[in-house]
């Protein structure tokens, strides 16, 4: 897959910064609810970090229903994901969708890898204090369809596949269920 708009990104930097998405942001639609700036950059692999799931101060996410996506140190392992393009104005919009003020994600700087091999450095979040606990099953397929959507790498795209969901049988918000039933309807 070729890296696009990550290099013309020189002289634009005032105007827009990278972020790496690894959770339910891996999926276009869904990253576009409330960030429609983002672009396609590339694929990336952040090195000695595992992806988790949990629920914020022991608290179950009332938008999924289950764990949610963080990262954590862990040597030897690795996470991959999309970096995305956006510009300076969605910082806030992703910050709020992150729940940064309060208090569930804090964003950090990490550097990433593209497959070929380039370092770039990016925003990206992980959750404060929480409790491991098994995603929903809408909330995995998100994650599942963002992966498969950009083409991240098939071993890993597999041990996203394998994750256990929790037994939530409910609905998520309408437009999260919208985008789940476009994305099937299209690939059946």
């Amino acid at each position: 897959m070729a890296s696009s708009d990550c290099e013309d990104l020189r002289g634009q930097e005032e105007e827009s910064f990278l972020y790496f998405a690894y959770g339910s942001n891996l999926l276009t639609e869904r990253i576009h609810l409330r960030n429609p700036s983002a672009a396609f950059c590339c694929v990336a692999r952040l090195q000695d970090f595992k992806l988790d799931f949990g629920n914020s101060q022991g608290k179950t996410s009332e938008t999924w229903h289950g764990g949610i996506a963080t990262i954590f140190q862990s040597p030897g392992d690795e996470v991959w994901g999309v970096v995305w393009k956006m510009n300076k104005s969605n910082l806030s919009s992703l910050d709020k969708q992150e729940g940064v003020n309060s208090g569930t994600y804090a964003p950090m700087e990490i550097n990433v890898y593209t497959q070929e091999g380039k370092k770039i450095t990016c925003r990206s979040y992980q959750m404060r204090n929480y409790e491991s606990a098994p995603p929903s099953p809408q909330y995995k397929k998100v994650i599942c369809m963002g992966a498969k959507e950009n083409g991240l790498p098939l071993e890993y795209q597999k041990k996203l596949n394998a994750i256990e969901p929790n037994d939530y049988r409910g609905r998520v918000s309408e437009e999260i269920e919208d985008i789940i039933k476009s994305k099937e309807t299209k690939t059946h």
